[in-house]
């Protein structure tokens, strides 16, 4: 997702300059400029979408980062291997449970 928006990016500022310059190109950089205008209009319906979605979702997901961000930190510090653990488990209470893998070292140990 980071890529894309990046992409969508550098085409926004490119497609005004190519815009600009339509007198004098070849038909190869004509081209490239006919399909980034093509992919900014079917690319700009979704990053309307996105927008509306973040500015719906934000306050949520600040909220939630300033109640539990010192709870994950600490959760951070105390796990070295995330690979070492089975997918998140939810009980039928609503607690998660996080396992460590059958096989895997007991805390604290280390591979050699």
């Amino acid at each position: 997702m980071k890529h894309a928006i990046t992409l969508i990016a550098m085409m926004s500022a490119a497609t005004p300059a190519l815009a600009d310059e339509t007198d004098g190109l070849s038909l190869m950089e004509r081209g490239v400029q006919l399909f980034f205008e093509g992919l900014l209009q079917e690319v700009e319906p979704a990053m309307d979408g996105l927008q509306g979605f973040a500015e719906q979702v934000g306050p949520s997901l600040q909220d939630f980062a300033t109640q539990m961000g010192p709870a994950l930190g600490d959760l951070m510090d105390q796990v070295d291997d995330w690979s070492v653990y089975e997918a998140p488990e939810i009980l039928p209470n609503g607690d998660i449970i996080i396992r460590r893998e059958p096989d895997a070292n007991p805390m604290g140990e280390t591979e050699i």
